[in-house]
C-alpha cells in the first residue's frame, strides 16, 4: 500500500481538494484527510489497472508495479485495502465536525468511483478495445469524463463541501474540474504518443497497439478520413 501511494506521482487530485477548500477558508490541516482519501482511492485504481487482466503494466511512476514487485494476489488485496482506507479517512471525525458533511463526501466518492463514474468508464474503455466500430468523439469524451474526470470533479467539489459552498459555487467548481479533467486526459494521450518513458515513469505507446479509445486516436482517424476524401475529390 505504501509502495502504491508514496512512490511518486503528481498528487493532482489531493492538490485540488486542498486548493478548492482553501477558497472557502479551510486550512490545510482541515482538508488533508480528504486529500489523502482521494489519493488512496486513485492509487487503488492504478494498482488494479496495472494487473495482467487489465493493462498488464510493469512500470508505474518509475517503479515496478505492485504485482511485479510482489504478486497478483498481493496487488489485488493492496488495491482493495487502499479503497477501504479512502472511506475510513472520509469518515474520520477529525475531517469535519458535521457528520452530514462527512457522509456527503463518502457518498459522493462512492458514486464517483463506481459504475456511474470511474468504474463505468473503465468498463466502456475495455469494451471499446474489441468493438466492431471505433468510438465517436462524443463517446470518447463521455468515457473519459467517467474514467478520469469523475475523480477530478470529486476532488474540486470536495473542497466546496468542506467549506459550505453554495449551489452557484459548487457549479463553478464542477465546470472547472470537468474542463480540467478533459485537458488532463488529452495531455496524457499525447504523452503516450510522443512522451519519454524515463520522464513519465511508465510504459508508453501502448494505446494504439491495444486499440484503446483516445482523443489522439480519434483525431488521427479524423485526419485520415479527411485526407482520403480530399484525395478522392482530386482524382
Amino acid at each position: 500500500m505504501r509502495h502504491a501511494t508514496l512512490g511518486g506521482g503528481k498528487r493532482l487530485r489531493g492538490f485540488l481538494v486542498m486548493e478548492s477548500a482553501s477558497l472557502f477558508g479551510i486550512a490545510p490541516e482541515g482538508s488533508v484527510l480528504a486529500a489523502a482519501a482521494i489519493e488512496c482511492l486513485h492509487a487503488y485504481s492504478l494498482v488494479h489497472d496495472d494487473l495482467p487482466c487489465m493493462d498488464d503494466d510493469d512500470l508505474r511512476r518509475g517503479q515496478p508495479t505492485v504485482h511485479v514487485k510482489w504478486d497478483e494476489a498481493t496487488a489485488g488485496l493492496a488495491g482493495d485495502a487502499l479503497q477501504s482506507q479512502a472511506f475510513t479517512l472520509l469518515s474520520d471525525p477529525r475531517l469535519h465536525p458535521d457528520p452530514a458533511v462527512r457522509l456527503a463526501l463518502v457518498a459522493s466518492l462512492a458514486e464517483a468511483a463506481g459504475q456511474v463514474g470511474m468504474g463505468g468508464g473503465q468498463a466502456i474503455d475495455i469494451a471499446a478495445e474489441t468493438a466492431s466500430t471505433p468510438l465517436t468523439l462524443e463517446e470518447i469524451t463521455r468515457l473519459q469524463a467517467l474514467k478520469t474526470g469523475a475523480l477530478i470533479r470529486w476532488s474540486a467539489r470536495a473542497g466546496g463541501l468542506l467549506g459550505g459552498a453554495d449551489g452557484t459555487q459548487m457549479s463553478a467548481l464542477t465546470t472547472f474540474a470537468g474542463d480540467l479533467g478533459l485537458a488532463f486526459q488529452i495531455r496524457d494521450d499525447i504523452l503516450d504518443v510522443e512522451g519519454d518513458a524515463a520522464e513519465t515513469g511508465k510504459a508508453l505507446r501502448k494505446d494504439d497497439a491495444a486499440g484503446t479509445a483516445t482523443f489522439v486516436g480519434e483525431a488521427a482517424a479524423h485526419l485520415r478520413a479527411t485526407a482520403a476524401v480530399t484525395v478522392s475529390r482530386t482524382k
